[in-house]
Formats: structure tokens, C-alpha cells, sequence
């Protein structure tokens, strides 16, 4: 071999690797972004999960042997006398120049975090490969046919995924959160349900996942015919006992016996935990669905590792078949050694730890928000609708980036299109449409470029990766493996990290809530111990002290908010600082309360200090139902936003409403007392109405703090 081929064939692995590794960065998301959208899992935990699953299907359950013409774009007539060693080691270059084209688009989109298909980048390197070779060799290459069906698949895939996310969604809606006891509901309801999850996800596990392993198999003789587990290429039929079945007896049976063993085993864990026990910051029917959509998250990144994986090193086998044989011929079949499957397995999984943070944001938070029932329907739409256009009777190569992003678009839907951000959609889908002739670009360009010359490739090379580095670094400190695996908090372009606690904004909402209840507490302590007349001196100060720890807790609210926005179609973040803001004031007029009574002595009349104690209790539970409104409020939000606990919610604002009535004809009682029979003291009496008027605040503060949840009722 000379040393100008052993250079040039060192420089293709690179680009192999660097291709796999934007695979990792940019396609991670399909799997995992809804995961860290919802908060299912913190974003070390979903890297962590998805460089495992990834890298184990893409070394273990991948091909050994690839199509050296991958994805039929190219259609090659091997037994044709024009594919001699001249057109092979076009093929290899216009190679290397497609993957180097597709790997650098996905570096953009991914910068940019701008989920694309890394398939349908190949694809257009190759195009762009194959119109070249075209003109060159006189003939025709590209499959025109193909690439239709890849256009129809942009407008396909992503409308079933929403279809089938939007419909998975609506079910769980209709039978078990507006349910009039979802907690009961979901623990009967949830194993059936699981059943056809596990049942598709079976069926796609060995149909997309363990294509490889099948086909080893029967080559070996472990079974007699692999498509007695995998569907025929042609020709087949919907009977599932037929030779020729589209889905073979064995893989439905196998199929079965995973949804059946996965519905025994949640209910069998159902019935030995407490759903409603607060738990990461979910409970009841969203901790139920935290664990499905974990498990089809895991499933979409093992299946994704065994078959993006070629994309990858299915151009560069094909390369290394031309430029290390003597003859320098290609073949039509390739097989993959097992260093380079080792390559492109790494390669995606340090792609998954360094970049793919990106991605993921924009999955599962920047189109719409996601909680765990709705990441779970995203989540099965997609692994469904990519089941149903792999099946050989469509065929239809279609992308898992575009079929999720449609499927999160339709669970969005569900929440009415207010709750989709459809500016985001638009900028995914045009990447989408430009990511084909933006690789069959540079593929041209890269291939022309170089001349089919070993030598001019070879300084080309370096010369890409070199702008390609600068890109990067103008981005500087943004790859780094323990920025995108710390759950710290980070500033500048580094990954936006997300804090996830066991303790989400709503529930440190009601923590803050109760800190307020606490400080009116101490307030209404302090009015009956200044109308008893006594020294109110310690209950006063008690008071003071409290409202201080109410705005210590508010703080932490805040900080909380601006990092882990758990707040689900709910509010939006302002909305939410509004609703902390009108909380707190209820502590502010609270502790006024006590300082008035520290000012002067209260007007000396039995009766009107009665009224002021009937007063200062009527506010007091008018802000205990509050915060049983504020407590309501948390459940909604960590359960599901069950109907049951939307009526329950609606009910405590309106006792809130109620109670804040009940203390304004308290204080119209007494303020009237006052002005009549407070002549012989008026500046006592005046002082008394004062403080009438700063407990007429705390109640009036309740009922806002309390209408400000209306928005959430009303969506």
C-alpha cells in the first residue's frame, strides 16, 4: 500500500469519527430530549443513559456486513464492466467527501441546536456525489425514486408522529387525568396501557434493533430462516402463519411476552408503592409515567445506536474495501471490522456526552413543554410511526429526528397550538428541507475540489477540519464532557444546566406559601395580645422575624424558577414570578399589621377591640385556605393536572374568594363601631381603623394571590 493511500485512509477514519460523533451530538435528542424536557431524568442522567444504550446497540446489535451503497440512492449495476477500480476509487473519494459534507452540516445545525437528520444528511452527500460521478462516467446513478420518498417522508413522518403522540396522549387524558379519582385510575388502567407500548417496542426491537443479530443467525444456523422473525423484503402478506409474512408468528408471540411480562411487572410494582407519595417531584399518574417514558427512551437509543451507526461507518467500510484492497475494487456488499465498529460506536457516545446537550434543549423544552405523560405519548408516537415506514410494504426512509419533533409538536397540540412555539417548528423544518442540497453541496464542492487525486484529498482534509476546529472554537468552551455531565449551574454558551431536585418551583411555591401562613400566625397572635392589653413586644418582633423568613424562602423561589422551569403548560415564567410577587405581598401587609400596633396604644373600647380580634381572625383563615389553595395547586402540578385536581384547585380559589368576603363585612362591622362611638379618642380610634385597613390588605392580598391562579383554570 503506498503511504500517500495509508494517509488518506487514516484521514477518512477521522472523518468517520467525526461523523459519528455529530451523530451523537445531534440525533442524542431523539432519544433523550424529552426525557430532560419533562425533568424525567436531570441532563447528566439522560447523557449518561443514552452514551450506554447508544453505544451498546451501535457495537452490538448493528449490521457486520453493510450495503457499500447505502440508503438505494445510488443504483450500481456490480456486474457491469464500467464499476472497475477507476469508478470504485471515485465512489471512495465521492465517499469521504459525503461524509465530511454531512458531518460538517450537522456541526451547524447542531450549533445552532437545530435537530436534523443525519440520514437524510448522508443522503445528500451522496446525491451530491452521485451527480458528479453522473456527468463523469457518462451513465445514471442516483435513484430519482428514492429521493422522492425521502421528500414525502419530510411532510410524512413528522404528521403521523404528531397524529399517533396526539392521540397516545388524548387516551391517557380522557382515562385517567380527567378521571374523577386518576391515582385509582392509573394504578389498574397504567399495565393495560403498557401493554401495547411494550408489544410496538418489541416488535420494533427485533424489526429495527436486532436486524444484525437475525441475520447472523440464521448464517450460522442458530434458526433456520431469519424471516421467521423479520419481516420479507417483497412480496409479502399480512397472514402471520405465511412463509412470506410481513409480520412472522414468532416475532408477534415474542412481542406479546414482552408487553405481557412488562404489564405484570408494573402492576405487581403498583401495588407495592405509594403512587402518591411525592417523589422527584412528581406523584401519582406523572411518577407512574416517568418510568415508561424513561424505558421507550432507552429503547429509542438503543435501536438509534444499531442503525444511525452506518451512517457512519457504511460510507467509510465501503472506502476501506476500495483504498486496502489490491485490486481496489467495490464490492456490493461490505463488511465492517470490528475496529471500525468500535469506532463509530465511541465516536456517537462522546458525541451524545460533549455536544448533544444542544439538541436536547431544543427537543424538550423550546417547542413546547413536557411532562412525563406527555413525553411518554411523544415517545410512542414516534417509535410507532418509525415501525410503520420501515415496514418493507412502504419502505420509506424515514428520519427519527423528524418524526419526534412531530410528535412532540402534537402532544403540544393537545394542549391547545398556544402551547406550541411554532417560530422554533419553523426554523427546525427549514433545516430539515436544507440539510440534502446543504451536504450535496459540500460533497460537490469537497469531490471536485480534490480531482479524484490522492494528494489533493489529502490536503483538503486537513485543510476542512481546520475551519471546522475554528468554528468550534469560536465557540469556545462549549465542548467540554463535565460541563454537559454537571448539574451545576453555568454561565455564558456553556449546556444550560438543569437543577432537579426533589423539589420543583410549584412545590417550593407552597413552601413559601406556608412561610407567609406562619407570619400571619404571629400577626393574629399579636392583635389579640395587644386587644387583651398586654405587651405585644415578642409576638410583634415573632412577626417581623417570620415575614423575613417568608422572603429568605421567596428568594429561593426564585432561583429555582430561573433553572429548573418545571411549570408545565401552566404559566410562563413571568407569569409565575407574578404569582410569587402576589403571594409575598400577603406577608408584607401581614407584618405592617404588627408594626402598626407597636406605633400607639389601640382605642381603649371592649367591644371595638372584639371587632379587631373577629377581624383579625377572619383574615387569618381567609390565608389558611389560601395556602390550601397553594397546597391544591402543587398537587395539580405533580399529578398529572388531573381533572379532579383542576376541580379541586377551582374550588379552594373560590372558598378563597368566600372567605375574603366574610372579612370584609367583618371590617365594614367594625370600622363602622370605630367612627361611631370613637369621638372621645379620635386618635386612638383612628389608629384602630389603621390597622382595620393593613388586615383588610392581608385579605384583599389572599384573594388576588389566589385569582392570579385563574389563568391555570382557564387554559
Amino acid at each position: 500500500m503506498e503511504p500517500i493511500t495509508m494517509v488518506l485512509i487514516g484521514l477518512a477514519l477521522i472523518v468517520c469519527a467525526y461523523m459519528a460523533w455529530n451523530i451523537g451530538a445531534n440525533d442524542v435528542a431523539n432519544a433523550m430530549g424529552t426525557s430532560v424536557g419533562s425533568k424525567a431524568l436531570t441532563l447528566k442522567q439522560a447523557v449518561i443513559i443514552a452514551a450506554i444504550f447508544e453505544f451498546s446497540g451501535a457495537f452490538f446489535a448493528g449490521d457486520a456486513v453493510t450495503d457499500t451503497v447505502r440508503k438505494g440512492i445510488l443504483s450500481v449495476d456490480f456486474s457491469d464492466p464500467m464499476v472497475d477500480s477507476a469508478f470504485s476509487q471515485d465512489i471512495a473519494f465521492g465517499f469521504i467527501a459525503a461524509m465530511m459534507a454531512a458531518a460538517t452540516w450537522l456541526t451547524i445545525a447542531t450549533r445552532y441546536g437545530l435537530p436534523v437528520s443525519t440520514t437524510h444528511s448522508i443522503i445528500g452527500g451522496i446525491i451530491g456525489v452521485g451527480l458528479i460521478l453522473e456527468v463523469k462516467h457518462d451513465t445514471s446513478l442516483i435513484d430519482w425514486e428514492v429521493v422522492q420518498k425521502v421528500v414525502m417522508s419530510w411532510v410524512a413522518s413528522p404528521l403521523m408522529g404528531a397524529l399517533l403522540a396526539f392521540f397516545s396522549y388524548y387516551i391517557i387524558k380522557k382515562t385517567i387525568l380527567d378521571s374523577e379519582n386518576p391515582v385509582d385510575r392509573s394504578q389498574w388502567l397504567a399495565p393495560i396501557l403498557a401493554f401495547p407500548t411494550f408489544f410496538i417496542l418489541g416488535l420494533a426491537l427485533q424489526f429495527k434493533a436486532l436486524k444484525g443479530f437475525f441475520s447472523k443467525a440464521a448464517s450460522e444456523g442458530w434458526i433456520e430462516n431469519k424471516y421467521d422473525w423479520l419481516p420479507v423484503k417483497e412480496n409479502g402478506v399480512f397472514n402471520p402463519f405465511a412463509e412470506n409474512a410481513w409480520f412472522p408468528i414468532n416475532s408477534l408471540i415474542l412481542a406479546a411476552v414482552i408487553g405481557t411480562i412488562a404489564s405484570i411487572g408494573l402492576y405487581l410494582v403498583l401495588r407495592r408503592i405509594d403512587i402518591s407519595e411525592e417523589k422527584r417531584g412528581f406523584r401519582g399518574v406523572e411518577r407512574i409515567f416517568v418510568w415508561l417514558q424513561i424505558i421507550t427512551a432507552a429503547y429509542v437509543a438503543f435501536a438509534h445506536g444499531a442503525n444511525d451507526r452506518s451512517n457512519a461507518i457504511g460510507p467509510m467500510a465501503a472506502v476501506w474495501q476500495v483504498l486496502s484492497s489490491d485490486g481496489g475494487q467495490l464490492m456490493e456488499k461490505a463488511p465492517i471490522p470490528v475496529w471500525l465498529i468500535l469506532l463509530g460506536s465511541a465516536g456517537i457516545a462522546i458525541g451524545v456526552m460533549t455536544w448533544g446537550w444542544r439538541v436536547m434543549d431544543t427537543i424538550g423544552k423550546k417547542i413546547t413543554d413536557i411532562t412525563p405523560t406527555r413525553g411518554f405519548a411523544a415517545e410512542f408516537g414516534a417509535a410507532t410511526t418509525i415501525l410503520v415506514f420501515s415496514m418493507p410494504f412502504l419502505a420509506v426512509p424515514v428520519s427519527t429526528t423528524h418524526t419526534l419533533v412531530g410528535a412532540v409538536v402534537g402532544v403540544g397540540l393537545a394542549g391547545g397550538a398556544k402551547a406550541v412555539d411554532f417560530r422554533v417548528f419553523g426554523k427546525i423544518a427549514a433545516s430539515w428541507v436544507a440539510s440534502v442540497p446543504a451536504a450535496a453541496f459540500g460533497a460537490i464542492v469537497l469531490f471536485v475540489a480534490s480531482g479524484g487525486d490522492s494528494l489533493n484529498m489529502v490536503v483538503l482534509l486537513p485543510l476542512s477540519f481546520i475551519a471546522v476546529a475554528l468554528a468550534i472554537w469560536k465557540s469556545s468552551g462549549e465542548i467540554h464532557v463535565e460541563d454537559a455531565l454537571s448539574d451545576a449551574g453555568a454561565s455564558g454558551d456553556a449546556p444550560p444546566q438543569i437543577t432537579i431536585s426533589d423539589t420543583t418551583p410549584f412545590e417550593l411555591f407552597h413552601e413559601h406559601a406556608k412561610a407567609v401562613e406562619k407570619t400571619v400566625e404571629h400577626m393574629l397572635e399579636a392583635v389579640n395580645t395587644a386587644c387583651d392589653g398586654e405587651d405585644a413586644t415578642e409576638a410583634i418582633e415573632a412577626t417581623i422575624a417570620a415575614e423575613l423568613d417568608a422572603d429568605n424562602v421567596k428568594t429561593e423561589v426564585r432561583k429555582l424558577a430561573s433553572e429548573d422551569r418545571r411549570f408545565g403548560l401552566l404559566v410562563s415564567y413571568d407569569d409565575f414570578l407574578y404569582m410569587v410577587t402576589r403571594q409575598d405581598r400577603i406577608a408584607d401587609y401581614a407584618q405592617n399589621v404588627a408594626e402598626q400596633l407597636a406605633f400607639r396604644t389601640l382605642y381603649d373600647d371592649e367591644e371595638a377591640k372584639s371587632n379587631l380580634k373577629e377581624m383579625a381572625n377572619a383574615v387569618a383563615q381567609t390565608v389558611a385556605k389560601y395556602e390550601d389553595a397553594v397546597e391544591a395547586l402543587r398537587d395539580f402540578t405533580i399529578s398529572g393536572e388531573t381533572k379532579a385536581a383542576q376541580n379541586k384547585l377551582a374550588e379552594l380559589i373560590r372558598e378563597v374568594n368566600i372567605k375574603e368576603h366574610d372579612a370584609d363585612v367583618v371590617e365594614a362591622k367594625a370600622a363602622g363601631y370605630v367612627f361611631t362611638n370613637g369621638d372621645d379618642s379620635p386618635l386612638a380610634a383612628m389608629h384602630m381603623y389603621r390597622v382595620l385597613q393593613r388586615l383588610d390588605d392581608v385579605a384583599n392580598a389572599c384573594e388576588k394571590a389566589a385569582n392570579a391562579f385563574l389563568p391555570i383554570l382557564d387554559r
